[in-house]
Formats: C-alpha cells, structure tokens, sequence
C-alpha cells in the first residue's frame, strides 16, 4: 500500500483529531521525526515480546508504518502548496506596485482633467478612499469606466486613452491574483492541520513504544538508546556544550 492509500486510510481519524489534542513538530523537523519513526519501527519489532511484556499494545507498532505513511503523504501535500502559496505571493508582489501606480496616474490625471467638473470630482473623491487592495482593484475598474464615459475631457489634456483598457485588464488580472492568494492561505492552513493531525497521531505511538522500550532496557545503556530520540539528544548535547564554553 502507497503512502497516499495510507493517507486516505487515515483521514477520518486524523480529522477527527481535535484542536485542543494537536501537537505541533517545533521541537524536531518532520523529515527527522519521520526516519526516526521508521528506525523505532524496526528496533520495536526486535524486541516484540520484551516491550509486550510490559504492556505496549503491539497493534501500534503494527499501525506504526501506516502513520508514518500518513505524515509522509501529509507534509508532502503542505510543502507543495505552501510552495504554490509562495508563486502566487510573489506574482502579486511584482504586479501589485504597478497596479497602484497604475491608479495614482489616473486619479491624477483624472483631478486635472475634471477640474470644472464638481460632480466627476466628488465621484474621483469616493473611488479614491479605498486603502485596501480589493479597493485598488475596484477603482481601477471604475476609473475605466469614468473615463471611457468622459473621453473629449480627457482627450483635451491628451491623455493616452490606451491606459483606459489597460486599467480593465488590469482589474482583471489582479482580481484573479488576490483570490488565489486568499484561496491559497485557506488550503494551506487546512493542509497544515492535517500535517499537525498526522504528526499527533504518529507521535502518540512512537511515545508510547519509546516509554515502554525506555522502561523495559532501562537498565542496558546501550538498548535503551534506541527508544530514544538521536536528534533531541543531540541537540541537548551542544545546548550543553554551548552553555559550559
């Protein structure tokens, strides 16, 4: 069976997992916790009958492959549209500024071009409060239409009325831009839900074989190192370093 058959397998029980239950992997890469989920596995099934001698349930080590699957399937799918949510954030990185430089040219142009016009005035006035981005992408929507609507005024302070139609597109292509980056910021953070489900669910096994392991070889240096984690202890091991230096 494949990671993502794995992943299926697991969904309803990763999703059940609730908000308050969910452990976050800050402590560990994913990718570490994983490879060392996988050594636990095969250390677990060497020592099958010590670690069910003192009460591990020898169906989560049976389960152990299948959540380890499920993560696997689980940060691949956060990774990518994390890395999709990232395309999509730089495109409108580099469209944005020119769409806002793009309404500032009209709005003053506009001003100019209007000026004895006190109502196309109060109407450049209202379109021109907007801060926001969906703001900028309406008002160059209706700055195309104001304009096409006045073109003689416009005209005599030759205006370059190409910029009208460039406006409409514009709306267009950054309208498409932000829904897909508000699109993408809800999928990812339901994706990494379900990466933090699988990770909690993966780590309520490998705790309780490395607590039983850890209790069983408690008195073998050696054995018990296999029912712990090299990465933490490591890790601990320079904190220390760092601090004696």
């Amino acid at each position: 069976m494949g990671n993502r058959d794995d992943y299926e397998k697991k969904l309803d029980i990763l999703t059940a997992i609730g908000d308050d239950e969910i452990k976050t992997p800050h402590h560990i890469p994913v990718r570490v916790y994983i490879q060392e989920a996988g050594t636990l596995y095969h250390q677990a099934l060497k020592d099958k009958e010590a670690l069910i001698s003192v009460g591990v349930p020898w169906e989560l080590v049976e389960d152990l492959p299948i959540r380890i699957a499920a993560l696997i399937e689980a940060e691949s799918d956060w990774y990518v549209q994390n890395e999709t949510r990232k395309e999509t954030a730089t495109g409108w990185a580099e469209a944005s500024p020119l769409a806002y430089d793009l309404k500032k040219q009209l709005l003053d142009t506009f001003y100019y071009a209007f000026r004895n016009r006190p109502d196309l005035l109060k109407t450049l006035k209202a379109t021109k409060k907007g801060r926001g981005h969906a703001d900028m992408i309406q008002a160059l929507n209706d700055l195309s239409v104001l304009g096409k609507k006045n073109v003689e005024l416009l005209e005599a302070v030759r205006f370059d009325m190409t910029l009208l139609d460039k406006a409409a597109q514009t709306t267009e292509a950054m309208s498409g831009l932000l829904a897909d980056t508000h699109a993408y910021v809800r999928t990812i953070k339901e994706a990494k839900k379900i990466r933090d489900q699988a990770y909690t669910h993966l780590k309520e096994a490998v705790d309780s074989i490395r607590s039983g392991g850890q209790f069983v070889f408690r008195k073998d240096k050696d054995h018990v190192r296999g029912y712990r984690s090299e990465y933490l202890r490591s890790k601990n091991l320079k904190r220390r370093r760092e601090v004696t230096d």
